[in-house]
């Protein structure tokens, strides 16, 4: 096993640059998740970490080793694909198989590898069958089996789970996690799905447009987001923005909107947190319906959505749509006017011109 270090990385196609001079230590045993929208940069990171794509600025080390201009075969890493790359031809043993035979390891080592990874991964009875009889599920499991013979220092994965349907995503991101807790290898695994990356990282790197956004544990990215994209993007449903002008009155913060008036309590209250603000609110963190108007939201039911363990409620305020997470049995109706309670202590208030959190 091995840190990887990522040193000031840039990749341009030309005049587009999808990875814009990133830096990030990958520590050794550790499950990494870089996550994003489609076209932030992170599968060509990735791509650049395995060798796959030349790096056009910085330097990458896997361990102490500077493996910029070594190629993909002699880095010690094995990459997982979106699309599994079995080949159709050759049984779930020989594609395992491979690789080892490759580099001319002995039958005997190479037999023990696969039965092992077999046996961890649940498949041990499916040695002798093709690709094509295989569910997605048990082929995701030989993609990861073949990876996990070859022993490598660092594990990629890059969006493994996106072509398996939603029960099955579950199931497999349980297994992918009790199978880095046995095996403590450092794991970079890509995704734009942030209920993947809130469930399997130790830490998450949050892209856009090439740069990272917010490099940290998956509660820390979700309490104290850096910025408003961050907040927006990490978390289901996603953070409300609304917005505020903030004052300073009586050693308190106090926002005022549509509506609305809330007083932060002091120790979250600074006279440097003034003028125009978004105030960013999560669904879960919103609480009602209430008869207090003092530091709540109003607005006028929309939409309501069931979904057992809890209600959706939507509404707007001033054209700008918000959603709260209630109580299923809550005696919400569509066309109500309701207060919904704000959690002062956990609501965050942003920079509307650099977008950084404020408090």
């Amino acid at each position: 096993m091995a840190n990887v270090t990522l040193t000031n990385i840039t990749k341009k196609f030309g005049d587009f640059t999808a990875v814009d001079n990133l830096s990030m230590i990958i520590e050794d045993g550790k499950f990494t998740v870089l996550v994003g929208p489609s076209g932030c940069g992170k599968t060509t990171t990735l791509r650049m970490i395995a060798g796959l794509e030349t790096i056009t600025e910085g330097e990458i080390r896997i361990g102490e080793r500077v493996v910029n201009k070594i190629p993909p075969k002699d880095r010690d890493i094995a990459m997982v694909f979106q699309n599994y790359a079995l080949y159709p031809h050759m049984d779930v043993y020989d594609n395992m198989a491979f690789g080892l035979k490759l580099r001319k390891q002995p039958k005997k080592e190479i037999e023990k590898r696969v039965q092992d990874a077999a046996e961890l991964l649940g498949i041990e009875e499916k040695l002798k069958s093709k690709p094509r009889e295989l569910s997605g599920g048990q082929r995701q499991r030989v993609a990861v089996g073949r990876a996990i013979v070859r022993d490598p220092k660092v594990f990629l994965f890059d969006e493994p789970l996106s072509n398996l349907d939603a029960k099955l995503r579950v199931q497999m991101r349980t297994e992918l996690e009790e199978l880095h807790s046995r095996l403590k290898t450092t794991t970079i695994y890509v995704t734009h799905d942030q209920v993947e990356a809130m469930t399997l990282g130790d830490r998450i790197a949050v892209m856009k447009d090439g740069v990272i956004n917010q490099y940290a544990s998956p509660q820390e990215t979700y309490s104290t987001p850096s910025n408003l994209f961050v907040a927006g993007f990490i978390g289901s449903p996603a953070m409300n923005f609304v917005h505020a002008v903030a004052s300073f009155e009586n050693d308190q913060t106090v926002l005022s909107g549509s509506g609305f008036r809330i007083v932060l309590p002091v120790a979250r209250s600074s006279k440097e947190i003034a003028g125009e603000v978004e105030l960013g609110v999560r669904p879960e963190e919103l609480d009602g319906p209430c008869a207090s108007t003092e530091n709540a939201l109003r607005l006028t039911v929309s939409v309501r959505e069931h979904l057992g363990h809890t209600m959706l409620v939507y509404g707007y305020i001033d054209e700008v749509q918000i959603v709260a997470s209630l109580d299923p049995h809550s005696p919400v109706e569509v066309g109500d006017e309701i207060n919904l309670a704000v959690n002062t202590e956990t609501l965050h208030v942003f920079d509307p011109i650099t977008e950084a959190m404020l408090t």
